[in-house]
C-alpha cells in the first residue's frame, strides 16, 4: 500500500521545489571545489566532499517527498 498522499498549499510547494535545487547544485558545488581543494588539504576536501553529498543526497529525498504531494485546491 502506497504511502498517502499530502496536500500543501501552491507556496509551499514552490518553496520545496526551490529549496530541491538549491540542495542538489549546492552539494554538486562543494563536491567538485573539494576535488580542487584536495591538492591543498585533503582533509578540508574530504569534509567538503562529504557535505556536498549530503545536500545531494538530501536534494533527491525532497524530490521524493514533492512527487508524494499534490496542489491543495
Amino acid at each position: 500500500m502506497p504511502p498517502p498522499v499530502r496536500t500543501a498549499s501552491k507556496k509551499t510547494l514552490l518553496w520545496m521545489q526551490r529549496l530541491v535545487w538549491i540542495y542538489i547544485y549546492g552539494g554538486l558545488l562543494a563536491l567538485v571545489m573539494g576535488v580542487f581543494v584536495a591538492r591543498a588539504d585533503i582533509a578540508l576536501a574530504r569534509t567538503m566532499q562529504g557535505v556536498g553529498l549530503f545536500f545531494v543526497i538530501l536534494g533527491v529525498v525532497l524530490i521524493y517527498v514533492r512527487s508524494r504531494m499534490r496542489p491543495a485546491d
